[in-house]
C-alpha cells in the first residue's frame, strides 16, 4: 500500500511497463514514492484514473492537487493523446493537456511528446530527462545520449531540442538475447568487459559486418567453447558500437551527456571514453525528475 503523505502536488512517470509517483513538496523534495506495474501496456483510456487513484489514493486529501504526468501516459493508446513538439523546440510547451477526470481531486496535466518530420522520429518521456538536464545547467549546449529499450540522441543549444535520433539498440538485445539462436550462448547475467571493448571496436570500424558478426558468436561458443559470459559482453559490445557507429555525426567532437540506468550508462560512457571523448553520466530517474519539477514550475507561473 502506498505510505501517506502530505505532498503540494505529484509527479507522475507513466511508461508502458510500469507507472511510478512521487510525493512532491512545495520546495521539490520527494516526500514518498509509488511504483506499480500498470503501465500505459496494459491499460485501456477508461482504467488510467482508477490506477492512479491506487497508487497515490493515501496522499489525496479533500483539496484539488495538481499531477504533472510524463511517457506513455500521453501516447495515443494512453489517458489522453498529447501533441507533440515539433523540433527544434523548448523540450516543454506552456500548453499541457488535460485528461477528463472523475475525481474532483485530480487536477492531471500531461506533457507533451517531441517529433521530427525529416527524418521521421518521435518520443515521449525522454523529453522530460532532457528538460532536467536544462533545470540543471540552462546553458548546456552538446549532446545527450538516453539509452533504453530505444536509446535517444538528441542535440541540444540555446535551451532547445535541435534534432534527434532514435536507435532500438536495447530492444534488439532484448530480442537476440531471449528469442534467437544467441539466447543458447548466453545464458548468464556476467559479463566480460574485455570481450564488449574489442566488439566495440570491431563494429565501430565495420558495422555492415554486424549480422556476420553476431552469428560468429554462436560459432564460437560451439568449436572454441566461448564462455556465456564472453558471449553476452560481444553481443552488447556488437550491437552498441554499431549504434555509436551510427551515430558518430552526433557525438564525435561533442560534449556528450549519458543518462539512464548506471549499468547501462557506464556501457556507453567506456564505449565513447574508447574514442577519446570525456562523458559526463547522469542518473535517468533524477533527469526526469528535475525536468516534471521544471515543469510544474512553469505550469504554476503560467496560471
Amino acid at each position: 500500500m502506498t505510505e501517506a503523505a502530505n505532498p503540494s502536488w505529484i509527479a507522475v512517470d507513466w511508461g508502458t511497463s510500469n507507472v511510478r509517483a512521487f510525493a512532491m513538496a512545495a520546495d521539490g523534495s520527494v516526500l514518498a514514492e509509488a511504483k506499480s506495474d500498470e503501465g500505459m501496456g496494459k491499460l485501456v483510456q477508461a482504467e488510467f484514473e482508477p490506477a492512479l487513484l491506487r497508487l497515490v489514493g493515501a496522499w489525496l486529501g479533500d483539496d484539488p492537487i495538481t499531477v504533472v504526468a510524463c511517457g506513455m501516459v500521453g501516447a495515443r493508446q494512453g489517458w489522453a493523446e498529447a501533441s507533440y513538439l515539433t523540433v527544434p523546440c523548448k523540450a516543454h510547451g506552456a500548453d499541457l493537456t488535460r485528461p477528463a477526470v472523475n475525481d474532483p481531486r485530480l487536477q492531471v496535466h500531461i506533457l507533451p511528446g517531441v517529433c521530427q518530420n525529416e527524418p521521421a522520429d518521435v518520443m515521449r518521456g525522454e523529453e522530460t530527462q532532457i528538460l532536467g538536464v536544462l533545470a540543471d545547467d540552462p546553458a548546456f549546449d552538446g549532446v545527450l545520449c538516453l539509452p533504453g529499450t530505444h536509446t535517444k540522441w538528441a542535440h541540444i543549444s540555446a535551451e532547445e531540442i535541435v534534432s534527434f535520433q532514435t536507435v532500438m539498440t536495447g530492444e534488439l538485445f532484448a530480442l537476440i538475447s531471449g528469442q534467437s539462436v544467441l539466447r543458447h550462448s548466453v545464458k548468464t547475467k556476467d559479463f566480460d568487459l574485455d570481450a564488449f571493448d574489442a566488439a566495440v571496436s570491431d563494429t565501430l570500424s565495420n558495422p555492415e559486418r554486424l549480422a556476420q558478426r553476431l552469428f560468429r558468436i554462436r560459432a564460437e561458443g560451439l568449436l572454441h567453447g566461448q564462455s556465456d559470459a564472453v558471449s553476452r559482453g560481444r553481443l552488447s559490445g556488437l550491437l552498441i558500437g554499431a549504434e555509436l557507429a551510427a551515430c558518430r555525426p552526433y557525438w564525435l567532437g561533442q560534449n556528450v551527456i549519458i543518462g539512464g540506468d548506471a549499468k547501462i550508462t557506464s556501457l556507453y560512457a567506456r564505449g565513447l571514453k574508447a574514442q577519446g571523448l570525456s562523458v559526463q553520466e547522469r542518473d535517468g530517474d533524477d533527469l526526469t525528475l528535475g525536468g516534471l519539477r521544471l515543469a510544474y514550475q512553469s505550469l504554476t507561473e503560467t496560471v
